[in-house]
């Protein structure tokens, strides 16, 4: 894979997206650290897949079905005003 600092990038964006489209990503790096990954969109699709279930459809999807729980409504401690 290659890698590229960002300013560098800049000046070479399309020769990069290009790269990235024949299957060819790219590390962008920004002070000599990592910073981005430049993927063709079959990639990003791939990794980052649109129909994957909200956290909420998780929490419904649980086989042990809604707990119903009663709540304990007397005060912890007494409370002068």
């Amino acid at each position: 894979m290659q890698s590229i600092q960002i300013r560098d990038a800049k000046a070479q964006f399309s020769a990069l997206i290009d790269a990235a489209e024949h299957g060819h990503p790219t590390t962008i790096t920004r002070h000599g650290r990592p910073a981005a990954v430049l993927v063709s969109v079959a990639d990003a699709r791939r990794l980052y897949p649109d129909d994957r279930p909200s956290f909420a459809d998780l929490l419904l999807s649980f086989p042990g079905g809604m707990e119903e729980f009663e709540r304990d409504t007397t005060p912890l401690r007494e409370i002068d005003l």
